[in-house]
């Protein structure tokens, strides 16, 4: 009771429009000084800051400031102009390289609205220009750069292997198989509305533009190479392979590439640091609400209770998808993973469920949930692009979103799909 109670006042403070950190921390406290006490109130802010400063998660504000600079430099537009080369001959080919570059950007970036923001501003207006309704570039754009939440580095995984205490490089490492299924149905789904709208084929085919385009891009192809093989190899952590991902994308941009001047760095630190208080301010707030729930034992209970209904972890699993595929439709991705995985990681063990499986599920729940309204927040983004209208653009987002189940249900299903890779480098 004590849990339902907790969600949805956090939700309804939510739909208040209250943000979704303070409602985390108001309901939170309020919770400690009705069950523990007034005298605890001393102890929030110290829970808060513990909380907040684990090592792990120090990899959050570096990806965020990495995609923020690379934002500000060219690897996007020589990304899209490789793409373009790769696959513009297809029909429809102007949503094919949106989703190619989205693939590349999202091992670099680790975040879909980041994906979209700095792919959307050169893509959407480039469709609309060649056909497309603002609408299906709206849909297109959103869904392509939902990638970068399942294919490594994502931030979201970052959150979950803090919340869940599991590997983050494992996690990282199930995220390819999946990630790259997903975009090859979600190209599917791009054919699909080409043959519907008749869209055009962008250009012909010409091995000699595919090499020149390459050549131009190099260095953005070799950044997520350098930086994953590096984390995989276990050279360095996840950490330390963000440092690397900041330092590599000055360098690349302000030295080779020669289009990263100050004022642009400055504007991109700004950037990457206003994105990080908004997720760190959601971490010190979930730290407050975990240490409360653990110290009640209340997902032990709530673990104990559904088990006593059940201990088919197919069925738990169902039961996860569905709850998640709700929240995503209300909660930002990071808000999701803090309020609710320390409240179902001791069910998910018990009914022994693998936790680096699980944390794929959740991730592709959410990528979802971030195309579904109300809050959308990687839709709306792209929606404000493209000056479509939400309600709209959601219609011709269905066969993305048709798409994205089937990974996500071929995923729960077929564990050996994300885990594949996970055991043949770490075994198991």
């Amino acid at each position: 009771m004590t849990i339902a109670l907790m969600l949805f006042g956090m939700i309804g403070l939510a739909v208040l429009n209250v943000p979704i950190a303070v409602a985390l921390g108001f309901v939170a406290m309020v919770a400690v000084v009705f069950i523990q006490g007034p005298h605890m109130l001393p102890n929030v802010a110290l829970e808060m800051y513990d909380g907040a400063s684990s090592f792990p998660l120090l990899a959050i504000p570096l990806f965020i400031l990495s995609g923020a600079i690379m934002n500000a430099s060219s690897i996007s537009r020589r990304l899209i102009a490789f793409a373009t080369a790769v696959v513009g001959w297809v029909r429809g080919g102007l949503s094919m390289v949106a989703i190619g570059t989205s693939v590349f950007f999202a091992e670099i970036s680790g975040s879909a609205v980041a994906d979209v923001a700095a792919l959307g501003t050169i893509l959407i207006p480039a469709m609309k220009g060649r056909g497309y309704s603002k609408e299906v570039a709206a849909a297109t754009m959103s869904s392509a750069a939902s990638l970068a939440i399942i294919i490594p580095p994502s931030i979201p995984m970052v959150l979950y292997a803090v919340m869940a205490q599991t590997s983050v490089v494992k996690l990282f490492v199930a995220g390819i198989v999946p990630g790259l299924i997903g975009a090859l149905c979600m190209a599917g789904a791009a054919y699909y509305h080409a043959v519907k709208y008749n869209f055009p084929r962008e250009q012909a085919f010409r091995l000699s533009e595919v090499w020149r385009t390459f050549k131009e891009a190099l260095w953005a192809f070799i950044l997520p190479i350098a930086i994953l093989g590096s984390i995989f190899g276990g050279i360095v952590t996840a950490t330390e392979g963000a440092g690397m991902a900041v330092v590599a994308a000055v360098v690349v941009g302000g030295f080779i590439y020669r289009d990263l001047d100050f004022r642009e760095l400055k504007k991109a630190c700004v950037d990457g640091g206003i994105q990080t208080a908004v997720v760190m301010l959601l971490v010190a707030a979930s730290a407050l609400i975990g240490t409360f729930l653990t110290e009640a034992q209340l997902p032990q209970a709530l673990g104990h209770a559904i088990t006593q209904i059940t201990e088919n972890k197919y069925v738990v699993l169902l039961l996860l998808n569905f709850a998640f595929l709700i929240l995503g439709m209300f909660l930002h991705s990071a808000a999701a993973i803090i309020l609710v995985i320390p409240i179902v990681m001791p069910m998910v063990q018990a009914v022994g469920i693998d936790p680096i499986h699980f944390g794929l599920v959740v991730t592709l729940n959410l990528a979802i949930g971030q195309q579904t309204p109300p809050v959308a927040s990687v839709l709306m983004t792209s929606c404000a692009i493209a000056k479509a209208d939400i309600w709209e653009t959601t219609k011709d987002n269905i066969p993305y979103l048709v798409a994205l189940l089937f990974v996500l249900f071929l995923s729960t299903y077929v564990p050996i799909v994300p885990m594949a890779l996970v055991h043949l480098f770490y075994g198991g």
